[in-house]
């Protein structure tokens, strides 16, 4: 079955819909059967609706959340939300988090569902924004450490505590200054900042050089830099389109070995 536009976006937005009004069911029933949600990337990822379930009871369940969107990407069967994250712990403790959110549909039986949500955002900047709420936070805080122990268990716990090793601000400002120098129009600059062999692509199937990327960033702004596990994800407009960049660091040294770059022009 052929699904539009129109069609990827509003399953897409069935996700923070249904967490928002706290409705379990629906959440939970916008994955496939055998969905993942690595939320953030970097922590352990939750595969198939068991542990889908579990992460619902202990991260969107018993709170507020709701997805502020800004921008918002399609190409093929991929969703790229670009926007704020805003978890209310309790009622004297609101927390703001930008993210990028990437939805992998596809077809199950003729309905269009989430094979996958990644979530980029910072955990240790969240943890830092909660720590500044002083005593507001402790209710909040005892909570959710009772909630992890219970759904995801020692390892499960462990596995999201994973997320806070972040990728670190050498990997950030690597990124910041490839976009710079490609934004800039600066070959040189660009490619002294890319691994030997690096894959670029646009979306996830068409192949780039890097030639093909400076063409479409030279001469464009970022903003919203977001590192999640080994990505550091940022928002690019140019002309007017609007498009997101994801760029895989590895370390030792710290260079880009892999792009991503979702652009719309719907």
């Amino acid at each position: 079955m052929a699904f539009t536009r129109a069609d990827l976006l509003a399953t897409a937005e069935r996700s923070p819909a249904a967490a928002s009004a706290r409705d379990r069911k629906a959440w939970v029933g916008l994955f496939t059967s055998n969905g993942c949600v690595e939320h953030p990337v970097g922590s352990t990822p939750h595969r198939g609706v068991a542990a889908i379930g579990r992460f619902y009871d202990t991260f969107i369940g018993p709170r507020d959340v709701r997805f502020h969107p800004d921008v918002d990407i399609v190409v093929d069967q991929t969703v790229v939300r670009d926007g704020e994250l805003e978890v209310t712990m309790a009622s004297t403790l609101t927390l703001r988090v930008p993210a990028y959110l990437r939805y992998d549909l596809e077809d199950e039986a003729g309905e269009l569902k989430i094979a996958a949500l990644l979530a980029f955002w910072e955990l240790p900047a969240m943890v830092a924004q909660f720590l500044r709420g002083g005593i507001r936070a402790v209710p909040a805080g005892l909570q959710l450490s009772r909630l992890l122990m219970r759904n995801q268990g020692l390892v499960g716990t462990l596995g999201f505590l994973g997320g806070l090793r972040g990728i670190g601000g050498g990997a950030k400002g690597a990124v910041a200054r490839f976009l710079d120098a490609a934004c800039a129009g600066d070959e040189v600059g660009m490619r002294r900042r890319l691994a030997g062999g690096v894959r670029i692509r646009a979306g996830d199937d068409v192949q780039m050089t890097a030639g093909d990327l400076l063409r479409h960033l030279s001469g464009a702004r970022w903003r919203k830099l977001v590192g999640s596990g080994h990505v550091v994800v940022a928002a690019i407009e140019r002309a007017g389109q609007r498009s997101v960049f994801f760029a895989e660091v590895g370390s030792e040294p710290v260079a880009i070995t892999g792009i991503q770059l979702f652009s719309d022009a719907g």
